[in-house]
């Protein structure tokens, strides 16, 4: 069987690593958490690269769907609803914001 590839590269080399029972649970269920394999989920998190939950993604994909009728109502309403609309965005990426810095 091949190995996967991560961009040019295969992954080729393994590395083994002593776990706790207890940690090998709580390293599985982060990684089913992200929607992630362990081995995909250390290196992200030893290469300082972004984790984000299946939850999260879900919520992050609905926050920018809300932010575009958001903007649909501004422009089909010519900015009669300007504050309101720009509260409401504000908002929207405060909290995109939260959930695309973990």
């Amino acid at each position: 069987m091949p190995f996967q590839k991560l961009g040019n590269e295969a992954l080729d080399a393994i590395v083994n690593v002593r776990l706790t029972s207890s940690e090998k649970e709580r390293l599985k269920e982060d990684a089913d958490m992200a929607g992630l394999g362990m081995s995909e989920l250390v290196r992200r998190r030893y290469f300082g690269k972004p984790i984000i939950a299946n939850a999260d993604a879900i919520m992050l994909k609905e926050l920018r769907r809300i932010g575009g009728l958001v903007k649909h109502v501004h422009n089909q309403s010519n900015g009669a609803y300007n504050s309101e609309t720009i509260a409401a965005l504000s908002t929207l990426k405060k909290y995109i914001e939260k959930l695309t810095a973990k």
